[in-house]
């Protein structure tokens, strides 16, 4: 299976059938929402927002992967609304890469324009997770 970063758009037919099961992360430099998701009812859960930056981010995220056992995983990358990357952009991408390299997991990117705005509208108590629920549950609609 190729474990490359995907970067979204993509075609939903690049995400292997083997791929049934998915965590996606908002990416935030202090904070990173969380959800967990599947591909059979193309729907996502909020997670507990990992509240911490540098290694111990990742320490909390191995633990779950750990728990979670996904099959691939998803990152929210911002842009600006007229499509354009931003310093955000970077970091998110980063993030996507670091995945990558220490779960040797499949990493697919996507668009999350508004993801927070919208779980803020929705009146998410945890709007970090709101949105990578948001993320995913885009994500999830756009396979076959």
């Amino acid at each position: 299976m190729d474990s490359a970063v995907t970067t979204a758009p993509q075609s939903p037919s690049a995400v292997p059938s083997s791929c049934q099961t998915f965590l996606a992360f908002d990416y935030g430099s202090k904070r990173t929402g969380v959800a967990s998701g599947n591909r059979i009812t193309r729907t996502a859960t909020p997670q507990a927002t990992i509240a911490a930056a540098g290694e111990a981010r990742f320490v909390q995220i191995a633990d779950r992967l750990k728990t979670w056992q996904p099959d691939a995983l998803v990152v929210g990358v911002p842009f600006h609304p007229d499509g354009a990357a931003h310093e955000n952009t970077a970091r998110a991408r980063k993030f996507a890469r670091q995945l990558r390299g220490r779960h040797g997991l499949p990493v697919f990117e996507v668009d999350e324009r508004y993801s927070t705005t919208e779980a803020h509208a929705l009146g998410a108590k945890d709007a970090d997770a709101a949105s990578a629920c948001i993320i995913l549950e885009q994500f999830l609609r756009s396979l076959p």
